[in-house]
């Protein structure tokens, strides 16, 4: 890292900790956890200046998205740990057939998804499975958010077609 550099990140550390700490709500931990990240992805080169904005702009910008990707990782985890505790203490130990029907729902859904147009299925498996908004999952696939908000809903058409049992279908 050059020195110049070094510099002005050791001038804006007081200020910098503030705004981790506004992205992170508070959270001391937290914007510990963001400056740091951010300072690693500067000296990891994944964030470089170009000098479109001030530096200082730049860098503040760096630590919001770090915070936001923190903050997305944290709800991820509480999402996926909830999830876990719910399906444990629903049936700590299912019965042999209710284990089997679960298999079952899970294959059926996975070969519905597989049925489905190629963004179809990735909008869908980004927003149930992943977590994320539309928005999110528009930038993810490089896609418009009206083009997401389309597959989202037409997927979700679709899957609610194929997973009618089969007699409705006739």
């Amino acid at each position: 890292m050059e020195r110049a550099i070094a510099d002005q990140l050791e001038a804006l550390h007081p200020d910098a900790f503030g705004w981790a700490l506004h992205c992170c709500a508070g959270d001391h931990a937290c914007a510990e956890d963001v400056l740091q990240n951010a300072y690693l992805k500067l000296a990891q080169e994944r964030a470089t200046h170009d000098g479109r904005s001030s530096f200082k702009t730049w860098w503040f910008g760096v630590i919001r998205f770090t915070a936001h990707e923190e903050l997305r990782r944290q709800r991820y985890r509480e999402s996926l740990v909830g999830k876990l505790l719910a399906f444990f203490i629903e049936d700590h130990h299912p019965a042999p057939s209710r284990h089997m029907e679960v298999k079952e729902r899970h294959a059926e859904l996975r070969s519905c998804l597989k049925q489905l147009p190629a963004r179809q299925a990735e909008v869908l498996h980004l927003v149930f499975y992943q977590d994320l908004t539309i928005n999110e999952a528009a930038q993810v696939m490089g896609v418009g958010v009206g083009s997401a908000r389309q597959h989202y809903e037409r997927g979700k058409a679709r899957m609610r077609t194929l997973l009618q049992p089969v007699s409705e279908h006739e």
